[in-house]
């Protein structure tokens, strides 16, 4: 039996190894990757922003607001949408229209339902009343710098690019709780944000994020609309890859936007991670099985426990967390945020190796209050 637990032990110190590497490699490539020149600025195209909205969340107006405040030279149309005239978002976005009157805004409130994602729905209804043939789609949780829609619309203009998404960080809500928002933050910038760039860089993946999609009308209508997403969970994912199939390129522009984390407990905060988690299983399964080299702390912890913490496996427990804190280093440096404090890692680590394991079982996910069933193909219906 303790051969066994030898065994056990040092396979998993060499998986430890491999995501000690990996967490190198990922440092190294978001260096590489946020020093890619800059696509020349081409003449500024006149654009719609599509925000869908949904109640008033932490930091919405912080957030909105940074849409407005845009340094662009062409004209800009901002659409906001809901559901319902009484949502309290709608109240948010008032006092900014009131705050910047300049501004070519408006707030398209409709009931309509056209499948089971309602975001989806939302940006069908919005879609009329843009008046621009470059759309730009942003979630209501992301907050941007100035020059995001120069660098946006010039990414789009480049030949051969279809649609332009952009990566993000972390960020806690200001008013959010501040262990569970921060834990959720740190999820995004050091776990998430790190895989998405290795990913891409080797060409392994080319996805696409709600927190930006932009892409010209035309383009919407080749993949058949909005309408064609209205049933899937991942359609920021689903857009791009349609858009891919239509034989044009997606550009990330070498920055990023900041996502709020607005997470109050422990349950919502493994709710959201699970059903992401598990959406990435249901759409890319290979991916999601090879992401397990990523954990590569949690795999050093267990494989320390097995070999009874003697000096190697201790060795391999603080190489791991070097590399670790080193990668949390280079993305707080580079995108210059701070998603949470570096005592907190080992203990995002640990939870990002249980959500991965709770991930492997269930189809269902938690969405806006309801449980909805996932098909392999990404689409999904409300159980």
């Amino acid at each position: 039996m303790q051969l066994l637990w030898l065994q056990i032990g040092w396979f998993l110190a060499a998986i430890a190894m491999v995501g000690t590497v990996y967490a190198l490699l990922s440092a190294v490539l978001v260096g590489r990757f946020m020093r890619t020149q800059a696509s020349a600025a081409a003449a500024s195209p006149a654009v719609t922003i599509l925000k869908p909205l949904h109640q008033g969340e932490p930091d919405l107006f912080r957030n909105l607001e940074t849409f407005f405040a845009q340094d662009y030279a062409g004209p800009v149309q901002i659409l906001f949408g809901v559901h319902d005239e009484a949502d309290p978002a709608t109240e948010v976005v008032r006092a900014l229209q009131a705050k910047y009157p300049h501004m070519d805004t408006a707030i398209v409130a409709d009931t309509a339902l056209y499948g089971a994602n309602a975001k989806v729905s939302n940006l069908i209804n919005m879609l009329p009343a843009a008046r621009h043939d470059t759309l730009v789609l942003s979630d209501s949780d992301i907050a941007v710098g100035p020059k995001w829609l120069t660098q946006v619309t010039a990414a789009l203009a480049r030949p051969g690019v279809g649609i332009v998404t952009c990566l993000y960080t972390g960020e806690p809500a200001k008013d959010g709780h501040k262990l569970w928002s921060s834990l959720a933050a740190m999820g995004t910038s050091y776990t998430f944000l790190p895989n998405v760039v290795l990913g891409t860089s080797l060409g392994l993946a080319a996805p696409c994020f709600g927190s930006t999609i932009a892409l010209k009308r035309q383009t919407l209508d080749e993949v058949g609309g909005f309408a064609a997403f209205a049933d899937h969970l991942a359609d920021d994912y689903e857009m791009g890859r349609a858009v891919r199939a239509q034989g044009y390129t997606l550009a990330i522009p070498a920055m990023g936007v900041a996502h709020t984390a607005a997470e109050n407990s422990a349950g919502e905060l493994l709710r959201h991670e699970l059903r992401w988690t598990r959406t990435i299983r249901m759409v890319n399964p290979a991916g999601h099985v090879g992401s397990i080299v990523t954990h590569g702390f949690a795999f050093a912890l267990m494989s320390a426990v097995f070999l009874d913490f003697n000096a190697g496996s201790l060795a391999i427990l603080g190489v791991a967390l070097a590399a670790r804190l080193f990668l949390k280093a280079r993305i707080d440096g580079i995108f210059g945020t701070r998603a949470g404090p570096y005592w907190l890692l080992p203990l995002r680590d640990l939870l990002s190796f249980a959500v991965f394991v709770a991930s492997l079982f269930g189809e269902t996910v938690h969405w806006r209050g309801a449980h909805f069933a996932v098909e392999p193909s990404g689409a999904m219906s409300q159980v």
